[in-house]
Formats: structure tokens, sequence, C-alpha cells
């Protein structure tokens, strides 16, 4: 179980609604985890039990049928799901796509998705890394024609997390491929629109039960009205939505690299060599007295970010310094950990072989770490 005691960022009402996510997660992501693996997917009805348990989307006004609570709670998923081991891409829904149609959605948009999204009757996904392009989206080739009162959308789309259950997606294209940067738009596009195509479901390292996929559109047609905030504001909403993007990645990396290390503990205390612990050698200690020092600056650390974006302070530069640093102490965590293991550690038997694999990805998505080095590196 996560240790949660000292923790800065979070009141009793955070800690109760905490117990309730656990005993969901206990019931009804525990017991399906490996299965789930096998399957390269998690179930479409997991995402109605999220919606039925109050663990989608919490930060949405009541008036959308949302709980109306501040991201603490988001976190408070985000945390307990990554420590869990999960890849269902609830996270996604909740922290990120949420925030773009309550934010730029018309009046219409909002009462006609967010609270299916509460309730898990709606899946979503952003459809932004294309074949040939990934963390430059000003690169982005998918275009949205104008023709009347529709967009005619073509385009191809890869590496989309939920693309295989998604309803809607929310399609970063090009309105204008004249205007560069100025020239993309945001569009909704519902997954039984005519043109519109999912690809496989991608084969990855780690994540397997994760849902990330292909998607296609072929001279799909869609209302304009179906244009998310302004016409060629897309670019100027992408850089807006960061911060809060890159935070949930960071909150998740550090939860599983404490997962990671738990994990690790529990093992050598238990593993015998040379007629002791593997725990009592002075080296294992050693590795273990430093995943944990940073690990505690970590966990200070994501309190103090977490405090500032609930105030709406954190900036673009702190954010992408978080998602570098607590990702990096991820993979870092994840595997001295499975070094601590030995053989075992390389069987996928053990708990610490999934947390190795899945950690890999989270220091490329969201922005690479080199990406997040080059953002830090300009603000200096």
């Amino acid at each position: 179980m996560l240790n949660t005691a000292g923790r800065s960022a979070y009141d009793e009402n955070h800690e109760l609604f905490r117990e309730q996510v656990r005993k969901f997660f206990d019931a009804k992501i525990h017991p399906n985890l490996d299965r789930w693996e096998e399957a390269g997917i998690v179930d479409r009805s997991a995402w109605n039990d999220c919606g039925e348990a109050g663990l989608l989307c919490p930060t949405v006004p009541e008036e959308y049928g949302g709980l109306g609570l501040d991201f603490g709670y988001n976190a408070v998923v985000g945390e307990e799901l990554a420590y869990t081991g999960s890849a269902i891409g609830i996270t996604l829904q909740s922290d990120i796509i949420a925030d773009y149609i309550l934010h730029y959605g018309s009046e219409e948009q909002k009462r006609e998705w967010l609270p299916r999204m509460i309730s898990g009757e709606v899946v979503t996904a952003i459809a932004m890394t294309e074949p040939g392009t990934g963390s430059d989206l000003q690169g982005v080739k998918t275009t949205a024609r104008k023709d009347g009162n529709h967009y005619v959308i073509n385009g191809s789309k890869t590496y989309i997390t939920n693309g295989q259950h998604a309803d809607l997606i929310i399609v970063v294209a090009k309105t204008d491929p004249e205007q560069g940067a100025k020239g993309i738009s945001l569009i909704l596009v519902e997954a039984d629109r005519e043109g519109f195509a999912r690809g496989r479901n991608l084969d990855k390292i780690g994540q397997h039960s994760g849902d990330t996929s292909e998607l296609f559109f072929n001279d799909v047609r869609v209302p304009t009205t179906h244009c998310l905030g302004e016409e060629g504001r897309g670019f100027a909403y992408l850089m807006n939505q960061l911060p809060q993007e890159r935070l949930s990645i960071a909150i998740g990396a550090q939860a599983a690299a404490q997962r990671a290390f738990d994990v690790g503990v529990a093992y050598v205390k238990e593993r015998k060599a040379f007629g002791k612990s593997v725990f009592d050698f002075q080296n294992t200690r050693f590795v273990l007295a430093d995943l944990a020092t940073k690990l505690q600056v970590g966990w200070a650390h994501l309190d103090w970010a977490l405090k500032r974006h609930i105030a709406g302070d954190l900036t673009a530069v702190e954010a992408s310094a978080a998602k570098l640093w607590h990702t990096e102490l991820q993979g870092e965590v994840c595997d001295a950990a499975l070094q601590l293991h030995g053989g075992a550690g390389y069987m996928n038997e053990y708990p610490i072989a999934r947390l190795w694999r899945d950690a890999r990805v989270s220091r490329i998505y969201g922005g690479t770490s080199e990406i997040m080095k080059e953002v830090i590196g300009r603000s200096l």
C-alpha cells in the first residue's frame, strides 16, 4: 500500500477519497491485471465500473455531472493507479481530455460529452502523434479542409492511447496548412463517422494492457461546430494544457517508482544468499538507502508541484522539470529494484518485471526527456 503519511498536498477529504479508490482497485483492477496483460487490452466494462465508482473526471463542475473537486483528487487516482501497476487510460480522460473540453468547448459540446465521460459511457482519446511527427506538433500532416459547413479530415495518427476503445477523439489537424502553428485546430470526431478506421492495437515493450492504436481518417466529414474552441488556436491550446499533462505523468512516475522500491525491499528481505538475506549485505542497504533518499525528495517535490498547480501557479517550465525528474527517477528505481531481484527480476511472473517494462515509455510520451531539457534550457 502506498504510504501517504506526512504528505502536504492532501487534506482529510483527499485521504477519505483515496480509501474509496483503493477499495475499488482491490475489487475491480487487481484481480484482472494479469488477464488484461495477456489480452493486450482492458475490458471495456472497466470504464463503466470506474465511472460508477466516481473515479472519472472529478474536477468537472456539478452542472456537467461532475464532482467539482480540485486536481488533488485526480492526483490521488493517478498515484493509486500507478502504484497498482495498471495501464488503463483513465488519467488521460480525467487529467487531459476533460480539461480540453471544459476550457475550450462550447456549451453544447460540454453538455454532450462531459456527463458521458464521467459515467464511463464515453471513452476519449487525443490524436496528436503521426507516423512522421512526434514532439514537433507544428509538423502534423493531417488536414481538416472546409467544405461548406463541414470539415473533411484526412490523415493518420499513431501511438494513440485509448484508440481501440475511444468513442470520441480530439484530432489535431491543419485547417490552414499555410499558417504553420497558427493553422492548427482541434476537431472532435466521433468513432462512428464514415471514413474513420482503427488500425491495430500496437505491440509495445510494456504497458501491454494499455490500449495504444493507429487511427485513420479518410474523408471523414464532421460539422464545423465540432471545432474545439477557435479555429487556428489548436496549437496554443495544446501548449496551455501541457503543465497539467506533464504533472500527471510525473505523478504516475513517482508512484510507480515507489512501488518498484517497495517490491524490491520486500524481495531482498526474503531472498537468502550465502546464509543470510540479501538485505543484510551492505551493498544492498546502500543501494536502497540512496533510492529511499531520492524518493523522499521526490514526494516533497511532487507535493510542492501539486499545491502550486491547484493554486494555478505551476508554470510550463516547472511542469516540464517535474516530468523530467520524476520519470528519470522512475527509470532509475525500477532498474535498481530489478537488479536486486537477480535472475528473478527477468521473469515476468514477478511484479518488478512489469514495472520495469512499463516505466520505459514515461521518458518518451508527453514530451521526451530531451524535449523537457530543451524547454527548461530555453527559460534560463
